[in-house]
């Protein structure tokens, strides 16, 4: 989950490095530092809190180095401070190290390394690992050895950097479990733990796989396994521009990427829908096409917000496909033995496609024989590279933590596999065709909501001082609930809770009084007398109803004389409702974050890609 940024050339390496460290910021920000040699000495300068803090002291610097690297962190092993910040150092201080992961070992190593001698300063496990290196390369005189030899004894995860003055024109990088990639440049090399802080320099670049390692000069690089085999990788092209990357204007990441839906949603049906007989083309999945046909059952598997994309894309593949779909937390998964058979399809889903927990879920599937699929965003990540087919979202990089636009891009993708899936087994030509007609009107519908968001933000500002918020669903909606509430607790650090409208009488209702701002998802379907039965029940306890409702529903009139306030949708197919009606939610959500002076991009305790149990 942690930022990593390497860099050898002829730049001012600090320049490149800070740079880069802001790039990938949302990775990870209790602390920061960057090491770098300079006249052949190490030099290390780290700090707790945000990256600002560490520019405080860099500006006051006269440093200047070809050759570095930089952190940002997400604490795991120790609290955020300025000894447990990256880098690290091993006990001659002359080699140093950044690490994204958990050394699961990292206790029996350091009570090893104590025996013999050896002290540490920090409570990380990432200090081990330093120490661990440069004790064996007291015996080795090889920094590329000793880092090898180390890593072939750890067991857990990594995604590391090290640099030592004894060979200081060098950089050796290597990972297991957590993204690194290779940025090729002009007489230089970055090294990243995401390519948002390669664009800027290059999009050449190259991905190493897991137990593989990459030793870079400023002349060439050269890639080999932990086995000590060279291997050859063709380089791939980044698919992002640096435009991508900045506010446009907006306050914050989010409040860009939330009105940045329908764009995204144009992005992933793009040459998808074939309108004139209502099929879907996804050449990503064209290798498997005959083993999803003969799908017995499907299996979607996610973390977080991409967990609330998986349920709505149950109801979805069930509706137009028939195949019976089951849900997974993927922490869950990887470790219940599950039950699996060559007949599943296991479909991981992952705006990041780093997402430990799921890409060690889609492990799991395929020892036990099963197909695996990804929906993932990031082109080249470990889980595009890990499954056997999938489709990817084009949504664009997303930097606000609280995902938005990559969550209703999954939504989108899933809609398009439940109807892909449904054409080929018994969803008729004219429903088809109906249903991609009114996918194509998405764009333009979603902008219409966000026309709202000044009337949106009135009612964030007479709820924003609120303790705890209740949100309620039905059908489709039951996962928007869900989503909502977490966007909530996210960003504003206000307790929500999501649930489905029916179970509220079964226990959450006793939480309801004039202080609970209750949040339904009222938009018509076929359930929604059944929805309106719910708010009777909300206002004979004086709760504060928030509705979303679809705009010229006869229905209505009981909103109107319930709710304290109604937010309206374009009207669309059942179906396609829960594309529309998050986009209020999120709205509502950061509004509310805004009143209350949250860090809205960057919320506390949170990054924006779990790379670690």
């Amino acid at each position: 989950m942690c930022g990593i940024i390497g860099y050898i050339g002829n730049r001012n390496a600090i320049d490149v490095l800070m740079h880069g460290l802001k790039r990938v910021e949302y990775r990870g920000y209790d602390s920061a530092g960057i090491s770098i040699i300079e006249n052949n000495k190490l030099v290390t300068i780290k700090k707790s809190g945000k990256l600002t803090e560490l520019y405080k002291v860099i500006s006051h610097s006269n440093h200047f180095s070809n050759i570095g690297f930089g952190h940002t962190r997400w604490a795991t092993h120790g609290e955020p401070n300025d000894i447990n910040a990256h880098p690290h150092l091993d006990n001659s201080g002359k080699i140093s190290i950044v690490h994204n992961g958990i050394i699961e070992n990292c206790a029996i190593l350091k009570d090893l390394l104590l025996k013999q001698g050896y002290t540490f300063k920090s409570e990380t496990d990432t200090e081990v690992l330093a120490v661990y290196i440069g004790s064996i390369y007291e015996k080795t005189k090889d920094l590329t050895e000793a880092t090898r030899l180390a890593l072939s004894n750890i067991v857990g995860t990594f995604g590391l950097l090290v640099i030592s003055e004894y060979e200081p024109d060098k950089i050796v990088g290597a990972r297991r479990g957590s993204p690194l990639v290779l940025g090729i440049g002009q007489n230089e090399y970055i090294l990243a733990s995401d390519q948002t802080a390669i664009v800027d320099y290059t999009k050449r670049v190259i991905y190493p796989d897991d137990d593989e390692m990459v030793i870079v000069t400023k002349d060439n690089y050269i890639l080999k396994t932990l086995d000590n085999i060279e291997i050859n990788k063709k380089e791939s092209t980044i698919d992002l521009e640096l435009k991508q990357l900045e506010k446009k204007g907006f306050e914050h990441f989010m409040l860009k990427e939330i009105f940045e839906q329908g764009e995204t949603i144009e992005n992933a049906t793009r040459g998808r829908m074939i309108f004139d007989t209502g099929n879907i083309k996804l050449g990503g999945l064209t290798e498997v096409t005959d083993k999803l046909r003969k799908a017995r059952r499907i299996i979607l598997t996610g973390c977080g917000t991409s967990w609330h994309s998986a349920l709505v894309g149950e109801y979805m593949i069930e509706s137009l496909a028939g195949i019976p779909v089951e849900v997974e937390y993927a922490s869950e998964f990887r470790y219940r033995n599950p039950i699996l058979s060559e007949e599943d399809i296991v479909i991981a889903i992952s705006q990041s496609g780093e997402t430990a927990d799921t890409l060690e879920a889609i492990r799991e599937a395929k020892r036990k024989g099963c197909t695996t699929l990804g929906i993932v965003n990031i082109v080249g990540s470990s889980i595009a590279r890990a499954t056997d087919a999938g489709v990817y979202l084009h949504a664009g990089p997303e930097i606000g933590v609280a995902s938005t636009k990559a969550f209703t891009s999954q939504i989108t993708i899933l809609l398009l596999l439940a109807l892909y899936l449904g054409r080929m087994n018994n969803i008729s030509q004219m429903d088809g065709i109906r249903i991609v007609n009114e996918i194509k009107l998405l764009p333009k519908k979603i902008n219409t909501i966000l026309q709202q968001a000044p009337s949106i933000q009135k009612i964030a500002k007479q709820y924003a001082n609120s303790p705890n918020f209740l949100y309620l669903g039905r059908g489709y909606n039951y996962p928007i609930a869900l989503e909502g509430a977490l966007k909530l607790k996210e960003i504003s650090y206000v307790h929500a809770e999501g649930y489905p409208a029916a179970e509220m009488k079964h226990g959450p209702l006793a939480l309801i009084d004039e202080n609970m701002p209750v949040v339904v998802l009222a938009t018509k379907d076929d359930i929604f007398d059944k929805l309106c039965s719910n708010i009777e029940e909300v206002k004979a306890r004086k709760g504060k109803i928030i509705a979303i409702a679809t705009e010229g529903n006869t229905g209505n009139k009981v909103l109107e004389d319930k709710a304290e306030h109604i937010i309206y949708i374009p009207e669309t197919s059942n179906i396609i409702t829960p594309i529309l009606s998050i986009i209020p939610l999120q709205l509502l959500a950061y509004y509310i974050a805004l009143e209350r002076g949250t860090e809205i991009d960057t919320p506390r305790h949170l990054a924006k890609s779990v790379t670690v149990e």
